[in-house]
């Protein structure tokens, strides 16, 4: 059952349309979650998280670019064309990365929210559900912060993304320079608490 919902999500993911692809996938998981045990709720709620991980992880980095340095540049990646084809290359970049982040993060806490308010779910998988809600939502706001500052010092356009201990920041930039890379890093550690060594920083040209 893990590998079917799991290739369901990736499935909805390619399509990368709220309404027709991830977000189905996503509202069928909401609805099982509500039928099924407890047991069976917290790996549902396992799989929406993993799941989500793996749509931030193709939209943002699945580049072709080489790495430039162990976690610190890597190369800039591909994006669908689910924007207006007027934009240029990189504002769909970070339009497109921002709108499947957010959606990614909302289907998550949507599955974890039907977690908690499930009469079939117990007081440990309630419990667990409640603590990974607070968990997303400590990433988002740290991701926010991390973004409004790293903006402030003059980048045209930022997009961060925190998991599990690491971050990785998208930036739009023709090359950053070594002062720039260890400023990105003091803003992540000093609001996410997340060490030099875990932060990886992504470069995205302009077009």
């Amino acid at each position: 059952m893990e590998e079917t919902v799991r290739d369901e999500m990736e499935a909805g993911l390619v399509e990368a349309k709220p309404e027709k692809g991830f977000g189905r996938k996503m509202k069928k998981l909401r609805d099982i979650a509500g039928k099924i045990g407890a047991r069976n709720l917290v790996v549902v709620g396992s799989l929406v998280l993993i799941g989500a991980a793996v749509i931030l992880n193709f939209v943002l980095f699945g580049g072709e670019n080489p790495a430039v340095g162990e976690g610190d540049l890597l190369g800039s990646g591909l994006v669908g064309d689910a924007l207006d084809a007027g934009e240029s290359k990189a504002d769909s970049y970070f339009a497109t990365a921002q709108l499947s982040r957010r959606q990614a993060r909302d289907e998550a806490l949507a599955v974890l929210q039907t977690v908690v308010d499930s009469e079939g779910a117990d007081a440990l998988a309630k419990e667990q559900a409640t603590s990974d809600i607070s968990r997303i939502t400590s990433e988002m706001q740290s991701e926010a912060n991390i973004e409004t500052l790293i903006k402030s010092k003059g980048f045209e356009d930022c997009v961060a993304v925190i998991a599990e201990g690491s971050a990785s920041i998208i930036v739009r930039s023709d090359g950053l320079l070594p002062n720039e890379l260890s400023q990105i890093k003091e803003i992540v550690y000093e609001q996410a608490g997340i060490d030099p060594v875990s932060i990886k920083i992504i470069e995205q040209k302009p077009a």
